[in-house]
């Protein structure tokens, strides 16, 4: 039986944690989603790895014999991927930006144009991810440097800095009944059905529905989806409407479709974002690029 990597970083949080709640939390997971793959390692493994009982949850003799390698699996792997993208980068002088949001706002230009100056030779790679991974693919090493929207899981793995402040804003279809305003109140928009970022995205999916704002009023999510593609699907078919930056605003000007700012949210933050353990002169070149002083 071979378990995953995966099973092994949930089993050693939920160690680290000894407790299933606190570990889901920092997770980004379900507690039920969990506690389901904590059960399939036992089960795989034939032996339990936690006592639950109503004092809390405490490793069982071969818990606790497993904990170190498992923690000693998951340091190599994560060198071992450091490792390849340093040589794979280095070879082919090339950095690979991860991106889930529209770059636009003149600052992917800039960084180029930039990062050309202190590396020549070198190129950037654009790869767009999905809202289902809130790092843009830093997280599994697909990507050596990320633009993103805050917050972002486990934010203490990753040097982060903001690159843009913007307001948000509102898209809805062009019959919506608030799509003659120049601009809306959030208070108007509680009721709505919103379109909702997928669960893995974690809080990012919580401040794009506007939670923080919403002063205990509940949220109506009219469909969950994963990238702006099936987010202009969504608007058009009439599932709901989405909270946006207002750099992002000018791709929602399409037949169908308006955008408009919106009163009484606090603003949206970009960011880049990379491995606090990634040393690369290219990482940081490029992070100074995107955000000169």
């Amino acid at each position: 039986m071979d378990a995953h990597l995966r099973d092994l970083r949930y089993f050693a949080t939920v160690a680290d944690e000894l407790s299933f709640t606190r570990a889901a939390e920092r997770l980004y997971v379900s507690q039920p989603a969990l506690s389901k793959q904590i059960r399939r390692l036992e089960t795989d493994l034939r032996v339990p790895l936690f006592e639950r009982d109503g004092r809390g949850v405490r490793l069982t003799a071969a818990g606790a014999a497993l904990l170190p390698a498992a923690r000693n699996l998951l340091r190599d792997w994560a060198e071992a991927q450091r490792v390849v993208s340093d040589a794979a980068a280095a070879a082919a002088s090339v950095l690979t930006v991860g991106v889930s949001t529209s770059v636009g706002r003149g600052l992917f230009q800039r960084a180029r144009d930039l990062f050309a100056e202190r590396r020549p030779g070198w190129r950037l790679a654009i790869r767009q991810i999905d809202w289902d991974d809130p790092s843009a693919g830093l997280a599994g090493g697909d990507t050596d440097v990320s633009l993103v929207w805050l917050p972002i899981p486990d934010r203490r793995r990753y040097g982060v800095r903001v690159v843009a402040t913007e307001p948000r804003w509102v898209a809805f279809r062009d019959d919506h009944r608030l799509a003659g305003r120049d601009r809306v109140d959030f208070a108007e928009l509680l009721g709505e059905p919103l379109l909702a970022l997928p669960e893995d995205s974690g809080p990012l999916r919580e401040y794009w529905l506007g939670e923080p704002d919403r002063a205990g009023a509940p949220v109506r999510i009219g469909a969950v989806v994963a990238n702006a593609d099936e987010t202009f699907a969504a608007i058009e078919d009439g599932s709901g409407i989405v909270l946006l930056a207002e750099g992002n605003a000018a791709i929602y000007h399409r037949p169908g479709i308006r955008a408009v700012p919106v009163d009484g949210l606090s603003p949206a933050e970009l960011a880049v974002i990379w491995n606090r353990a990634d040393h690369r002169p290219a990482v940081r070149d490029f992070v100074d690029a995107v955000t000169p002083p």
